[in-house]
């Protein structure tokens, strides 16, 4: 995991994400209705949830996808400062998932695109939790 993020007064908000790329290798970013980031498809869990089967649901919900939970890989833990959420800190599990989809846009996602790793990391509207957590770390599997 990368050095911890510091926000004073900081609420820690924990989620699960997935990468998923397409047969370029870019990666799978989605913008939730009301906000200007992107960022990986994902969520919050629901009570008793692991961070795989929250990962699962999320990606069901919000793009349609049943992904086999027996395929996620693990990723890793990051941290960095919320997206959409000024003030809170944002903690992900994050798995890749080699399924190739057609995503379709459902529940509070109004947006998805797919970028290449060097786009994710110049686009100021990429969450920083992709763009500077997620990002390097792919680029070392």
């Amino acid at each position: 995991m990368a050095e911890p993020v510091e926000v004073a007064g900081a609420t820690t908000i924990v989620v699960a994400a997935v990468v998923l790329r397409d047969e370029a290798g870019r990666v799978l970013n989605v913008r939730k209705r009301g906000t200007t980031r992107f960022m990986l498809p994902g969520g919050k869990p629901e009570p008793g949830e692991t961070p795989a089967q929250t990962a699962v649901r999320e990606v069901a919900e919000e793009l349609g996808v049943t992904l086999d939970p027996a395929r996620l890989v693990l990723l890793g833990e990051f941290e960095a400062a919320a997206a959409n959420e000024p003030g809170h800190l944002v903690r992900s599990t994050v798995f890749t998932h080699p399924a190739r989809i057609e995503p379709a846009v459902a529940a509070e996602i109004e947006e998805v695109r797919w970028a290449s790793l060097a786009e994710l990391e110049s686009d100021p509207a990429v969450a920083e939790l992709t763009s500077r957590r997620v990002v390097p770390a792919l680029r070392t599997v």
